[in-house]
């Protein structure tokens, strides 16, 4: 099946709301859980900066979205990633091509971007290894950072790339 990575529009709203709702059910799938996903979250997610689609006969299976940092000191940083995969298509490279897509996008928009960056889980060693491949650095650790519904807590790892 053809996976095609464009920009995403208003039209897409209930796809990717979908989508982020269906990767939020899986652990670790996404920070927030399914409740915490509406429609105005994903109206901001398509209004970021950058957001892309992974789409494949018309369903989403991904999708992408960051933010260009204020105040203006911070203008090029890219920040406030967020990444979905439907848990369908996880495995299968959605997330990779997401990204490869982000970063060639980051490097188009003027004022340039100069870093992209991220944070994620300690937990998900899968999301670890793909930022990891795709070029991020380790930066920092945030100490429990992240709480669970189940009262556990998880350290959050920054990650960041300079383009």
């Amino acid at each position: 099946m053809r996976l095609d990575i464009r920009s995403a529009t208003a039209a897409d709203l209930d796809g990717v709301l979908a989508l982020h709702k269906a990767a939020a059910v899986v652990p670790g799938g996404l920070a927030r859980s399914p409740d915490e996903i509406t429609a105005d979250y994903i109206e901001g997610a398509i209004g970021a900066t950058i957001c892309l689609v992974a789409a494949a006969d018309g369903v989403i299976a991904g999708e992408i979205h960051a933010r260009r940092e204020s105040p203006a000191i911070f203008d090029h940083v890219l920040g406030g990633l967020t990444v979905a995969v439907h848990p369908d298509w996880q495995g299968q490279g959605v997330g990779s091509k997401l990204f490869a897509a982000l970063i060639a996008g980051a490097r188009t928009l003027d004022p340039p971007i100069l870093r992209i960056e991220l944070a994620t889980g300690a937990g998900n060693l899968g999301a670890v290894r793909l930022y990891e491949r795709l070029g991020f650095q380790h930066e920092g650790r945030q100490i429990a950072r992240g709480r669970y519904p189940d009262g556990r807590l998880e350290d959050d790892i920054l990650m960041g790339m300079l383009l």
